[in-house]
């Protein structure tokens, strides 16, 4: 049984940030405020681009940029500032205290070598998923995807596997307040619509995507359930739907996915 916290945990805004206080450090907030700052869209940036990113004072930015520059993290050219390949142990330390995407992977690779299509491991942050394994079969998508990669979960098989794990009231709260941003003319927009979908991937234990994140790319994800019930993680198979029609995927390959989830999740209990 979890203990209650002998400290109260502070308040949130009305904004629904927490305030400063004993069990909140905002400076160090604020750090990981200008870290996320950089990315593909911002590979190297000024002080002034880096402050207004991470929604900061110039002198507030220049203090974490110089200490984070000091850690290694960050260098400068005198003017520029640009992640260091130091940035990745932290993300290497979520994956190597996570020690069921290793033992996943053999059984990912067997599947991407029988069907010839890309598989994928993903687990719901926020309002979008994160990559946390993928096995390509080759390049099929306009977007390079790797490990940290983030895509919007409304719109892609893993997301609407992972929104539809969650419990009603949680995935009413979470639809109520997400940005439906249309990527084709086939995403799906429409609050209701969708919520009638996810109802749907719940029911019947797995979703298809068609062409809604990217013209012409059809993705097909199963969820990972940890022994609780809940639904901790998804995989996916993915592949253009020139090649692989809609029909060859849920009659094909379909069964194939669901087998291979079935046996990440025995891995999943062995390790409990």
């Amino acid at each position: 049984m979890l203990e209650t916290p002998s400290e109260p945990v502070n308040a949130a805004g009305d904004d629904g940030t927490p305030r400063p206080g004993d069990s909140y450090v905002q400076s160090f907030a604020r750090g990981l405020a200008v870290l996320r700052s950089f990315g593909a869209h911002a590979p190297a940036q000024t002080l002034s681009e880096a402050a207004e990113r991470a929604g900061l004072t110039r002198a507030g930015a220049r203090r974490i940029l110089l200490t984070l520059q000091q850690l290694g993290y960050v260098e400068s050219d005198g003017r520029q500032f640009r992640l260091t390949a130091k940035v990745l142990e932290l993300g290497f330390a979520y994956l190597s205290s996570q020690p069921l995407w290793h033992l996943a992977q053999p059984d990912m690779e067997a599947l991407v070598r029988e069907i010839g299509e890309s598989c994928s491991a993903a687990v719901l942050e926020g309002d979008d998923i994160v990559y946390v394994l993928r096995v390509p079969a080759g390049k099929i998508m306009a977007i390079n995807l790797g490990v940290g990669s983030r895509l919007p979960a409304h719109c892609t098989s893993m997301g609407r596997v992972l929104l539809a794990g969650l419990d009603e009231a949680t995935l009413t709260q979470r639809l109520n307040r997400m940005t439906l941003a249309a990527h084709t003319a086939r995403t799906l927009t429409d609050r209701a619509a969708l919520h009638a979908e996810l109802q749907r991937v719940r029911a019947q234990g797995w979703a298809l995507v068609d062409g809604e994140l990217e013209e012409g790319l059809v993705s097909m994800a199963a969820p990972i359930v940890h022994r609780s019930g809940r639904v901790v993680a998804a995989i996916n198979i993915s592949g253009q739907v020139a090649r692989t029609p809609v029909t060859q995927m849920t009659q094909q390959f379909l069964p194939r996915l669901l087998a291979t989830a079935q046996r990440i999740e025995a891995l999943l209990r062995a390790q409990d």
